[in-house]
């Protein structure tokens, strides 16, 4: 299987109104998800599961690191463009940095900025976690974005950050 060596990496979905809270706005919670279910429709673009990084049972990619930038409210309904960016890549982990934009209704807005670490371990026979290189699939797959001049507008791959 050959792959593109990707680093960036564009999802969009809409917010649900089991989202928002009693105001009628995404929750903030719901932020960390968004970011989650664009890393998961990254790795699926590759072929992979986060579920069983390189397709072993044994391997998990827990978060040792999280956080969010909140810029603007999301709404019930409202689309938005989660852009994930590969800001660094280790032997044993992956930094994601994201951007969630309001894309409808118009006027695009950033809404957030964000960024997960993940750590590959492996699950040992006593219950204990062990961090261990990324399978050599995955690290072959995934590249770190050049660095960027503005921090957190990651383009779609191949393009050009938005200004």
């Amino acid at each position: 299987m050959r792959y593109t060596m990707p680093s960036e990496f564009v999802h969009r979905r809409r917010v649900e109104f089991a989202e928002t809270d009693m105001a009628g706005i995404m929750h903030f919670s719901h932020f960390f998800r968004f970011m989650e279910s664009a890393e998961h429709a990254f790795f699926r673009s590759l072929g992979f599961s986060v579920a069983r990084p390189g397709g072993d049972d044994r391997l998990g990619l827990p978060r040792v690191h999280a956080r969010c930038d909140f810029l603007a409210p999301l709404r019930f309904e409202d689309e938005v463009e989660i852009r994930l960016r590969v800001a660094k890549k280790t032997r044993r982990s992956l930094t994601y940095q994201f951007t969630l934009r309001r894309v409808q209704p118009a006027p695009e807005v950033d809404a957030a900025r964000g960024e997960i670490t993940v750590v590959c371990v492996e699950h040992r026979a006593d219950g204990t976690l062990k961090a261990v290189p990324l399978p050599e699939v995955i690290a072959r797959a995934i590249e770190a974005a050049p660095p960027e001049e503005s921090p957190g507008r990651a383009g779609a791959a191949g393009a050009k950050p938005r200004r």
